[in-house]
């Protein structure tokens, strides 16, 4: 036979065990976690460095945004057109961040917002924010996709105000389930997402074979090399998969999460899950006037403001433009929350001066834990913290319900 003519070997498929070469290798020191995080003074310093300790597959899945990433960027210009408007007289030295979500006291008016598959970014992943949440005084909220189960992390942080997200399942058993481990355990409250009902389409993360655990390509055994402690973290601790479900569970099958879910959430989902729950319901992913009323009608407690940080629908509303218009809508009937592009303290002073009760943030608390694990997180929430305080200091403003539409306005409008 010719040699043109001889067959080619197949090709190996890589092995989780093709890495276990870089265990020997050392996680990063103490000292040098320390010393990343002393340089750190805003959320883009924790980003920046972040970026650098996790596989190029692993940040372009919490980085990106859906299809042209319009709504992505969308969502920061418009904190980017934020003026604050001080008053002078009104000097104060020490303001009051606290507050009220959900008629509980916070010790600021942040929400750390569900994440799912949250120990790509860290090893440790859910629990590690928790905790972080739980020192800080602010709720957590648990991700339906979260890699870590609801029992867990209800016990590495016991003290903390743990909020759990609903994805609804067309198998109502299986959502019953959740919920009935969330009372179970302690959780405060139901955070039922309803823009969801399908997965936008995040180019980078098709381009990139994402996949949960990640699958192993030539490309993506290169991009592990060059981050053994990431490696090491992943191979030593539990595997990777979706722990709210039990395992064999073919909701726990990545790429078909979408034919499980429910793609037609109508009101009265939401008096199903308030009712089968007994806690608090916040719907999460409002994007218009008369869908707030709506789901206030229905029975939820709270809603939030949210293009789900531009992970969904690309040039849908964004959060913080709509906010107003649904601040004077609601009144007083609920609480107001928005998300989507919180990246600082001020952004955070201008939310509540618009009216909302509380922000949500979810990139920047990953961020951090990429750089530091449990450090790095308690590092972006004290960064947030001391923002918000210089602000209202700045501003002339003494307490968080002081702030008022006297205080903002958005550049550009009549």
């Amino acid at each position: 036979m010719s040699a043109a003519l001889t067959p080619r070997p197949a090709r190996r498929v890589p092995r989780w065990a093709d890495v276990e070469p870089f265990l020997h290798l050392r996680r990063p020191a103490a000292d040098a976690v320390s010393r990343r995080l002393a340089r750190a003074v805003s959320v883009d310093d924790v980003e920046r460095m972040a970026r650098r300790r996790v596989p190029g597959a692993v940040w372009d899945y919490v980085h990106s945004g859906s299809d042209a990433e319009i709504a992505m960027a969308r969502n920061r210009e418009a904190f980017e057109r934020v003026e604050l408007r001080p008053t002078v007289f009104g000097a104060v030295a020490t303001p009051d961040l606290t507050t009220t979500m959900l008629g509980r006291p916070a010790a600021s008016p942040f929400v750390l917002a569900p994440t799912g598959y949250t120990r790509l970014s860290h090893h440790t992943g859910e629990c590690a924010v928790a905790a972080a949440a739980a020192d800080a005084g602010v709720p957590y909220t648990l991700s339906t996709y979260a890699t870590t189960s609801i029992p867990d992390l209800a016990a590495a942080a016991p003290g903390g105000r743990n909020w759990y997200q609903l994805y609804l399942m067309r198998d109502r058993g299986v959502s019953l389930a959740h919920l009935e481990q969330a009372r179970e355990h302690g959780y405060e409250a139901v955070m039922l997402t309803v823009d969801t009902v399908v997965t936008g389409m995040k180019r980078k993360d098709r381009r990139n074979g994402f996949a949960i655990p990640p699958e192993l390509t030539p490309r993506t055994l290169a991009g592990l090399a060059r981050h053994p402690g990431w490696v090491g973290g992943i191979l030593t601790s539990e595997p990777l998969r979706f722990a709210t479900f039990p395992e064999g569970s073919e909701h726990a099958r990545w790429g078909v999460s979408n034919a499980l879910r429910e793609q037609a959430i109508r009101p009265e989902d939401i008096a199903w899950v308030k009712e089968r729950s007994g806690l608090p319901v916040v719907v999460k992913g409002v994007l218009t006037t008369q869908d707030a009323r709506v789901a206030v009608d229905a029975g939820a407690d709270a809603v939030v403001l949210s293009n789900h940080g531009g992970r969904q629908l690309d040039r849908a509303p964004v959060p913080l433009e709509l906010l107003p218009e649904v601040v004077d809508a609601l009144g007083d009937r609920t609480e107001v929350y928005v998300d989507s592009g919180v990246r600082s303290g001020g952004d955070a002073a201008a939310a509540l001066a618009m009216g909302a009760r509380g922000v949500l943030v979810g990139r920047p608390y990953l961020y951090g834990l990429m750089l530091g694990g449990r450090r790095g997180v308690d590092a972006v929430l004290e960064i947030l913290r001391s923002e918000l305080e210089r602000t209202m200091c700045l501003l002339g403003v003494p307490d968080v319900g002081s702030l008022g539409p006297q205080h903002v306005r958005l550049r550009g409008d009549s």
